[in-house]
């Protein structure tokens, strides 16, 4: 996972899409210039909101395999990014985009895309955000996994997708705590201690 770290930030798009199972180099060349992707996270957007089924070639089966791919490559990336690194923003700055995301969605002021899972009949729903702070550009939406659609959580955990301009990316995700010192508050998923120190600081 190490070397998917250092190779995401030195391949050409083309390059790094082939490093996931199940995308050769003409499939390679097809995504980036038909979806206009260049990061894996960015690639795991389209193959989770429908495009990547678009691109010809891919199809059903195979967009859920690179799917399944990349859940698993971006998951041992994100779990190791789970310990807070320099480059990482605050928690402060996390929630802060968190709020953002969903006072926007409550609003109905954010752009909706339609996500191709969970949702057959291919509505537009799932609201999304690109903001910045400081150097960081993100992106936030609602999860839409399976999990969040089973415990109900599909409008309270909010999944934040980000890189630098060094494009170090990282993805976190924030919810609702339901038991514990923090419960009813708004907490970075495997940042929970830096999360008590922000509170208690207020």
């Amino acid at each position: 996972s190490s070397r998917l770290d250092s190779l995401s930030g030195s391949l050409e798009p083309e390059k790094l899409f082939q490093t996931v199972p199940g995308i050769g180099p003409e499939l390679a060349r097809r995504i980036h210039e038909d979806l206009g992707t260049d990061t894996l996270e960015a690639l795991e957007m389209a193959a989770h909101d429908g495009r990547l089924e678009r691109v010809r070639g891919v199809g059903q089966r195979r967009a859920a395999a690179i799917r399944a791919a990349l859940t698993t490559m971006l998951g041992q990336r994100v779990r190791r990014h789970h310990e807070p690194v320099e480059n990482d923003p605050n928690v402060a700055t996390l929630l802060d985009v968190d709020a953002e995301y969903r006072k926007g969605a409550e609003a109905d002021r954010l752009t909706k895309i339609a996500p191709k899972r969970f949702n057959p009949k291919g509505e537009a729903w799932l609201p999304i955000l690109h903001t910045t702070r400081g150097e960081w550009h993100f992106t936030a939406l609602f999860s839409n996994t399976a999990r969040a659609h089973e415990l109900g959580r599909t409008k309270d955990w909010v999944v934040l997708y980000f890189f630098d301009n060094h494009h170090h990316e990282h993805q976190h995700t924030v919810v609702t705590e339901t038991r514990g010192s923090l419960i009813d508050k708004r907490v970075v998923r495997g940042r929970e201690q830096e999360c008590r120190e922000f509170y208690a600081g207020r």
